[in-house]
């Protein structure tokens, strides 16, 4: 067993090569292989996002607090909130973050394949984000 202090983690400012806006991630855990799965809590402030990107074994988001977006590519625009759970197919290319007015915290979970969980590609322009 490993018990991971509260507290003992750094929060980490996202970078702007992979997100728009501000966000913060808490990460909640890397496991070690053979297990794959990595967690992270991801705060957006209003406005913010990710990229577009996909990830090799999928992906789920749970959103713990506010309320926010997430589209798939050539898909709707559609608006989660706390108590949604979401969940994007292997490769599908998709984005995610807080409302244009609104924050939103979510639990992000993924896999890891050959050691790498996500394949980050474009910004999603403001007009993209708008829809």
């Amino acid at each position: 067993m490993k018990i991971i202090a509260c507290g003992s983690v750094p929060t980490i400012i996202a970078s702007d090569a992979y997100f728009t806006g501000r966000v913060t991630q808490n990460p909640i855990i890397e496991a070690v292989a053979p297990a794959r799965l990595r967690a992270t809590s991801v705060s957006f402030e209003p406005g913010a996002r990710t990229h577009w990107h996909t990830h090799p074994l999928g992906q789920t988001i749970h959103v713990v607090s506010g309320a926010g977006l997430a589209q798939s590519w050539g898909g709707p625009i559609r608006e989660i909130k706390a108590g949604d759970t979401v969940w994007f197919e292997p490769g599908e290319k998709h984005w995610h973050g807080a409302a244009q007015k609104t924050a939103v915290t979510h639990i992000a979970m993924q896999e890891a394949l050959n050691g790498s969980p996500v394949d980050w590609l474009e910004p999603v322009s403001d007009e993209q984000y708008q829809g």
